[in-house]
């Protein structure tokens, strides 16, 4: 048997989960968090969908929640073997991991204050800090570009997938009864140019290829564009007298826009900002990307040896409790905040939307994809109101989409970076919501590519190919 099934991010964007079945011998590529509304979040309690008994070893693409949010509750229900992924990725899920079962805790004791009748059954967290503990311990790395085999009939050799720190292509090979095929995941694909990672590795063949499709699509601003549109932004922010806010996820966008202000610091009056890092997930990370020097592209190496850390401008307020955090929310005029959870579905940005978002000198800066049924789609589709708390916000501030931020690769991106393969092998479109996926394929089709959009519970035998 050489088979591949889906159990995730198949015709969604989150939850990445994928099971590779080679005669008894059970491989699990990623097993992430999905995320979204309610509704959709719901299904994280619901029991795999696999023997999880059964499973041999675990590939980690990168430390994005929806790549490897699930993994504690592997290991909690019964998960004991290695979980393989780059050096990178295993320092930032030691914070992600561990911040994520900080939440699950603190909701499930939010949940039992609000039950008003003891015979109701006490809420149980996702999974705990001692769940994520005992994954953390399953953790082995990798190199980037080092062949191993890492089961009988499997090797594995993780590419740059230039994403985030850490953020690896999957190069796979399955041997079994004489078959031999080559499967690649791409993971998620860096955009190229950006700033801080280098641009995602070009792979030169397999026999299926796996790869995201999250802005299937659209096409990014070029960056000279998306640079010209951030100075226009932060002038207008400047002549309104307010604050800025920007929802930013703690591993990449943060580093990247950290980057962005520290290497534009005159061209952008920033010495008008007070600049606040009000993230405690995103300082630990931040501090963990200035330890993988090695990781950067050219541009931010050079930033580095002539300025020091790239991530730190003069100025820059860096807020690690509550109570500093709080303080910002005294200041009316000239703050800029950096803060998560980047959809706004959690986090001290609520907080900071809550005493900025309804005045009419607000700008708020949504520099990341946001997951439909997210505070931040609501506001990338313009609500005039948001719930906080219970409490209806009027939306007075300008939101600003700034698409060309993205970190993920965008329709040409992904296209330039199938074409690189040579053989032209099928491919398998994930990762995407179903008009960007079913619009790249479309595109891709037309290009004489063989192109599949499998949804949740679908099957390859990769014998057929």
């Amino acid at each position: 048997m050489l088979e591949l099934e889906f159990w995730g991010a198949a015709g969604e964007v989150t939850g990445s989960c994928f099971l590779i079945k080679v005669g008894d011998i059970r491989l699990l590529v990623d097993c992430g968090l999905i995320q979204g509304r309610p509704v959709d979040e719901a299904r994280n309690r619901e029991p795999f969908p696999f023997d999880v008994s059964q499973i041999d070893a675990v590939v980690l693409t990168h430390a994005h929640l929806d790549h490897c949010g699930r993994l504690p509750l592997l290991v909690k229900s019964g998960y004991r073997g290695p979980i393989y992924t780059h050096q990178g990725t295993r320092d930032l899920c030691h914070i992600m991991l561990r911040d994520a079962a900080h939440i699950n805790e603190k909701e499930a004791e939010w949940q039992l204050r609000k039950q008003h009748h003891r015979a109701q059954r006490r809420p149980a967290p996702l999974y705990t800090i001692n769940d994520t503990e005992a994954a953390l311990q399953q953790f082995e790395t990798f190199p980037y570009d080092s062949k191993r085999e890492i089961l009988p009939g499997i090797a594995l050799r993780l590419r740059d997938a230039g994403h985030i720190l850490g953020a690896s292509i999957v190069e796979l090979w399955l041997q079994h009864g004489g078959v031999k095929r080559k499967l690649v995941f791409s993971g998620d694909l860096g955009h190229r140019g950006a700033p801080v990672m280098r641009d995602p590795t070009a792979i030169e063949n397999a026999d299926l290829v796996l790869m995201e499709s999250t802005y299937g699509d659209r096409n990014h601003r070029s960056w000279q564009a998306t640079w010209d549109e951030l100075a226009a932004i932060l002038r207008q922010a400047e002549e309104d007298g307010g604050n800025v806010l920007i929802p930013s996820f703690a591993v990449g966008r943060t580093q990247d826009m950290l980057y962005a202000l520290a290497r534009n610091y005159e061209a952008w009056n920033m010495r008008y900002w007070t600049v606040f890092l009000d993230s405690p997930l995103a300082i630990e990370a931040t501090e963990i990307y200035n330890r993988h020097l090695d990781s950067y592209d050219e541009e931010t190496t050079q930033f580095w040896r002539e300025s020091g850390s790239p991530f730190m401008l003069p100025g820059l307020r860096i807020s690690r409790y509550a109570e500093e955090s709080m303080a910002i929310n005294h200041i009316h005029s000239g703050a800029m905040v950096i803060a998560g959870s980047g959809m706004c579905s959690g986090g001290r940005i609520k907080q900071h939307l809550k005493h900025n978002v309804w005045r009419s000198n607000c700008h708020v800066l949504i520099v990341g994809f946001q997951v439909e049924g997210t505070l931040g789609r609501a506001l990338v589709d313009r609500a005039k109101t948001i719930r906080l708390w219970g409490e209806e916000v009027e939306v007075n501030a300008t939101i600003h989409t700034i698409g060309g931020l993205s970190a993920h690769a965008d329709a040409l991106g992904l296209r330039e970076w199938y074409h690189h393969i040579r053989n032209r092998p099928p491919l398998v479109l994930i990762h995407g919501e179903e008009e960007a996926r079913q619009t790249l394929a479309d595109t891709l089709r037309k290009d004489q590519v063989e192109v599949y959009t499998p949804d949740y519970g679908d099957a390859i035998d990769l014998l057929r190919l």
